[in-house]
């Protein structure tokens, strides 16, 4: 079995894991276009427990949240991704437009979000029915995201489709 793994594999994985008596942490987002700022908070979440888990948006769930346009990397290549990172220890992908129903199979011991949402985070009363707590990361003004990154792009080449690199 690999790191990527899907929602009926993780009953099994994750009661091994509590029966070791290891603390589970999961995080969630879209990961699309990984940069820095997702390094650093797959960092963070890896340091708060012994396994971490990223619940990755589907590409419909992206689309239900965030914009018809996104995500540019599809759920697939973006699952390989965080699989690929040395803080992630296996990666499944939900298709709903919060995690709840996946962190209600997980009922993660602690569960990591940006402190962006601190103040409407869907996800925080089933992590705590479960006797799990949430832990906000303080995101850095200065990194970068998704969304900076496209709108540099934007800006840069306009509506411009040709490709500039070649």
């Amino acid at each position: 079995m690999g790191k990527i793994v899907f929602k009926s594999e993780l009953r099994s994985i994750v009661s091994q894991i509590r029966k070791s008596g290891k603390k589970i942490v999961t995080t969630n987002g879209a990961f699309d276009l990984f940069h820095k700022g997702h390094v650093k908070s797959l960092k963070f979440a890896k340091e708060k427990g012994d396994l971490l888990v990223v619940c990755l948006n589907s590409d419909e769930s992206i689309k239900k949240y965030k914009s018809e346009k996104r995500p540019i990397i599809p759920q697939q290549e973006r699952a390989e991704i965080v699989a690929s990172n040395i803080y992630t220890d296996y990666v499944t992908i939900f298709d709903e437009k919060t995690p709840i129903k996946i962190l209600e199979l997980i009922r993660p011991d602690i569960h990591v979000k940006g402190s962006e949402y601190s103040k409407r985070l869907a996800e925080k009363e089933v992590v705590e029915k479960h006797g799990g707590q949430v832990v906000f990361m303080e995101r850095d003004p200065n990194d970068t995201s998704t969304t900076k990154i496209i709108n540099k792009i934007i800006k840069l080449y306009g509506d411009s489709h040709e490709d500039k690199c070649n």
